[in-house]
């Protein structure tokens, strides 16, 4: 079990998709995220395996959830910078964590 001081340490935010985009070059068919966090986190791209439930239109202006505090990881010609998070469907598809009610971006989940 980790503590909740251990969870504080993981940077789980909301944001506004800005720009999407097919990755076609990726392994696995996945969408180039930009994601808005608000004036303290600025614009951060990110890669997401979501071509099964979205298409790159439907995700613009969508909330989504994301970590922010991991390094940016390189994805194929993409420098992934925040994790957008997800639960599998039952066919094991991602689909994405958003918050119920409109909230401003950059918004700390806790």
């Amino acid at each position: 079990m980790i503590s909740y001081d251990d969870f504080q340490k993981v940077d789980i935010r909301v944001g506004v998709v800005t720009r999407a985009e097919a990755f076609p070059e990726a392994r696995k068919p996945a969408i180039k995220l930009w994601v808005d966090f608000g004036s303290d986190i600025g614009e951060k791209r990110s890669s997401a395996q979501l071509t099964r439930h979205y298409t790159p239109e439907a995700l613009i202006g969508r909330h989504v959830m994301a970590v922010v505090n991991f390094p940016p990881r390189q994805i194929g010609k993409v420098l992934s910078e925040v994790l957008v998070l997800g639960v599998p469907d039952e066919d094991g598809e991602v689909v994405l964590l958003t918050p119920d009610q409109k909230v401003p971006a950059g918004g700390r989940m806790f």
